[in-house]
């Protein structure tokens, strides 16, 4: 190809794995290169189910020591990750927990209040009509009335989605970006802004979250610290990218117009299209909406989704075996399942 004229790296966080990715473009084109993947394994501490936010950064880190070694520069770094889970940070902007993992079952208790008609002035359908989120027990407006409830709250002075979490410890830089903040239940698609009176009947504080950051903005440049652990300087560049992994990935469909569907798998698996507005029909059709702002093409779509179990269960049975009748004996459970 060619000296490349920019080399970025790409940061992906999965709920299984995270990986770093360097891309080279020039004149003849773009290549992409993994050079760094790394497990992602949840724990149990402090009476719940949560993710290794050490394990996590110390991967982002290594693999982004090993791009910055491989190309000799960065120019930009940008990190993608999962929907809903967040971080809470205290005065210091220290890391007050490792984050709870949006499978823990602390939000079974607010999800029935809500759904079950307890909550005065709230309910499923008017959730859905002002965030385009269907309710589910998993999503972060859930996981905020649980840790209100708990007192985990009460210390808390900033809450960081994973990605923005990520681009804040390496850049110092905070914000919530668009396309995952729009996966919350708190912020309203049509007006890009916190659905702030449903956020204060549910007693949740949405002011800890900091200002929406839109893709394609620049955080900042990596910290001197973070540069010295990467062997290099502060030049590099936080790009702000669609941080919803989703998103991300739709961002890139190189579709020749508006008019198409998507399968996205992973830990989920999403099939899906892109709407100018909200569905009105989604939630009874099981469909989600969240945002996709478009870099490039300059507006903001909607992505809506049907959320299906993908290989989560596959990466969590991982080295059990299942006993199968006939001729083949035993084999591995993923196999098993395809």
């Amino acid at each position: 190809m060619g000296e490349p004229s920019v080399v970025v790296a790409a940061v992906d966080l999965g709920a299984s794995s995270g990986r770093v990715v360097i891309g080279e473009g020039g004149r003849s084109g773009f290549r992409l290169r993994e050079v760094y993947r790394f497990t992602n394994t949840p724990i149990r501490r402090r009476g719940a189910l949560r993710w290794d936010a050490q394990l996590l950064r110390g991967g982002v880190l290594e693999g982004l020591r090993r791009a910055a070694a491989d190309a000799g520069h960065l120019d930009a770094v940008s990190v993608d990750g999962w929907a809903v889970d967040f971080g809470l940070l205290d005065t210091a902007g220290e890391l007050i927990a490792d984050p709870v993992h949006y499978r823990d079952s602390r939000t079974l208790q607010p999800f029935a209040d809500l759904t079950g008609g307890l909550i005065s002035g709230v309910d499923p359908a008017q959730l859905y009509a002002t965030t385009g989120i269907a309710a589910r027990p998993f999503n972060t407006v859930f996981q905020l009335m649980a840790a209100s409830a708990s007192g985990d709250l009460s210390p808390a002075r900033h809450a960081l989605l994973l990605p923005d979490l990520m681009t804040y410890w390496l850049s110092g830089a905070m914000g919530t970006e668009l396309t995952n903040a729009s996966t919350t239940q708190l912020l309203d698609p049509r007006t890009m802004t916190w659905a702030s009176a449903f956020a204060e009947r549910l007693g949740i504080p949405f002011e800890l979250f900091p200002p929406i950051w839109r893709a394609g903005e620049i955080a900042g440049r990596i910290t001197a610290q973070v540069a010295a652990l990467l062997g290099t300087d502060t030049t590099t560049q936080l790009v702000v990218g669609p941080s919803h992994d989703t998103a991300a990935a739709i961002a890139a469909v190189p579709a020749q117009d508006d008019d198409f569907a998507f399968v996205c798998t992973g830990t989920w698996a999403l099939v899906g299209l892109e709407l100018n507005q909200l569905d009105a029909g989604g939630p009874a059709a099981g469909f989600d909406d969240s945002l996709r702002h478009a870099v490039g093409r300059g507006k903001a779509r909607v992505l809506d989704i049907d959320q299906r179990h993908g290989s989560w269960q596959v990466g969590r049975d991982r080295g059990e075996r299942v006993s199968i009748d006939g001729a083949t004996g035993r084999l591995p459970l993923a196999l098993a399942l395809l």
